[in-house]
């Protein structure tokens, strides 16, 4: 007689809520990825849609973020926190950011170095 074992073979997957800003930390952008770094990336040089709401305000500064293993978590904080007010947007940032530092270079290479030579 053989014996089965099952192999559970647990991944971990990285989702993450973000909230970006721009410059003068004046307008506040809310998303969800699953590569921080590589969406940043996309943000600051507008790939994909030089026309979207990060490109047009130059929301690229990473002030906030959450990690979820499972990306309906990441979901569903991103829709709640797209439907809080201003202030209660803020009060999330300063719980771990207080002085509202740009936390880019802390993911990665920043100003990010255009991999495309048409992004530059």
């Amino acid at each position: 007689m053989t014996n089965n074992y099952l192999i559970l073979c647990v991944r971990h997957y990285n989702f993450y809520t973000y909230i970006l800003t721009n410059s003068t930390k004046e307008v506040l952008y809310v998303g969800i990825t699953n590569d921080l770094d590589r969406r940043l990336y996309e943000h600051y040089f507008g790939v994909g849609a030089k026309d979207s709401f990060t490109s047009k305000y130059k929301c690229y500064y990473l002030i906030w973020f959450e990690r979820y293993q499972y990306v309906n978590h990441a979901i569903e904080r991103e829709k709640e926190i797209k439907g809080w007010s201003r202030s209660k947007k803020n009060k999330l940032v300063e719980q771990e950011n207080p002085d509202w530092r740009f936390l880019n270079k802390d993911i990665m290479e920043w100003p990010p170095i255009a991999e495309d030579s048409s992004l530059r």
